[in-house]
């Protein structure tokens, strides 16, 4: 089968230089795997990690992609629900299953989790055209819900419902600020938080703001303005406040985000897309009662949740772009810069 391959690393995000199409052994299920022809699959920031060797280094040769959605073409002897011809999409949190973590529901706090197409191989991972993972890490694609969109779902829409719905419990009535809802995750979480009936307020570039507001969000605010967080602030006021602050962008706007907070208000972090050395004026935490809640992938069984929204189509997924794999190098400098990026970039085999 063809892959897309790399065995070595380009920490100056030269992709080109690394990355090409080569054919490697079809994969063949182990008694609790389920292999599947790959229909579609999404491109992720860990992906750029991955190619850089930093901030951990993958095995080499490495296959990356995390998010994949395909068909089921072979299962292991021990698989009980799965079978050839399911339509499937990867969940791509692998953890023990057995830790105290993993057996109170929360494998994405295990100590031995991993990331599939991450930290995974050699020559493992979404961007292939049959792969396979474990029964535990694959999720039925619900009727309705094309290849493409639960791929460009799967990581994402895993890791927005996660922040919002399990981490921080948003409730009717709230005012969500969403920072960066023009990305994969900033999209989906626009979309959760007006499922659940709060107040939205999306940032973004200038040039995505009115696709912001077409996901469902009330305002949408340029965040690369000086001034960006006294207009977030004049909007939030007659709502009451900001209750929850979205993030993923980290160093850049991390405290504005805390000086935003209403008190008792919750600021959950996923990422760090500008860097981790954020200031924080402790002020905004002790003295307002500040929530600051990390989180990290989510459960399976939160995956399955948002699917079944996707199904009833009251969540979508945004796709801005399909690349081929030989286009890959392409794809990934697009989602790099992110220039005039909306929702996620798609590779298809």
């Amino acid at each position: 089968m063809k892959a897309v391959v790399y065995d070595k690393y380009a920490p100056n995000d030269d992709y080109k230089s690394i990355l090409s199409v080569k054919e490697i052994p079809d994969p063949k299920p182990k008694p609790n795997e389920v292999v599947f022809r790959v229909k579609a699959a999404a491109l992720n920031y860990n992906d750029i990690w991955g190619m850089r060797g930093q901030p951990v280094a993958v095995p080499l040769p490495h296959v990356s992609g995390s998010d994949a959605a395909g068909e089921v073409i072979a299962v292991g002897e021990d698989v009980t629900n799965f079978k050839v011809g399911d339509r499937v999409v990867s969940h791509s949190n692998m953890s023990c299953r057995v830790c105290d973590a993993c057996t109170d529901g929360r494998e994405y706090d295990c100590t031995k989790r991993t990331i599939w197409g991450f930290q995974t191989g050699p020559t493992w991972g979404a961007f292939s055209e049959i792969t396979h993972l474990p029964e535990v890490n694959v999720a039925k694609i619900p009727e309705g819900v094309s290849f493409d969109e639960a791929a460009a779902a799967s990581m994402t829409l895993l890791t927005s419902w996660h922040m919002l719905v399990g981490r921080a419990r948003i409730r009717p009535g709230q005012t969500v600020l969403i920072m960066g809802g023009g990305s994969g995750v900033g999209s989906f979480g626009i979309q959760i938080a007006k499922l659940y009936n709060c107040n939205v307020i999306a940032t973004g570039s200038p040039d995505k703001l009115d696709k912001l507001k077409e996901l469902g969000a009330d305002h949408a605010v340029d965040h690369r303005k000086p001034d960006w967080a006294k207009e977030v602030r004049q909007l939030a006021k007659p709502l009451g406040g900001i209750d929850v602050s979205f993030d993923h962008i980290g160093q850049t706007h991390w405290n504005d985000q805390l000086t935003l907070l209403k008190y008792g208000g919750t600021l959950v972090t996923c990422g760090a897309t500008t860097g981790y050395d954020a200031k924080t004026d402790l002020r905004h935490i002790f003295f307002k009662g500040t929530n600051i809640l990390g989180s990290t992938q989510g459960t399976k069984a939160e995956l399955e949740q948002g699917l079944y929204w996707m199904g009833k189509k009251k969540i979508k997924s945004i796709i801005d772009s399909v690349y081929s794999f030989e286009n890959a190098a392409e794809a990934h400098t697009k989602m790099l810069t992110g220039k005039g990026l909306v929702g996620k970039i798609l590779l298809k085999p």
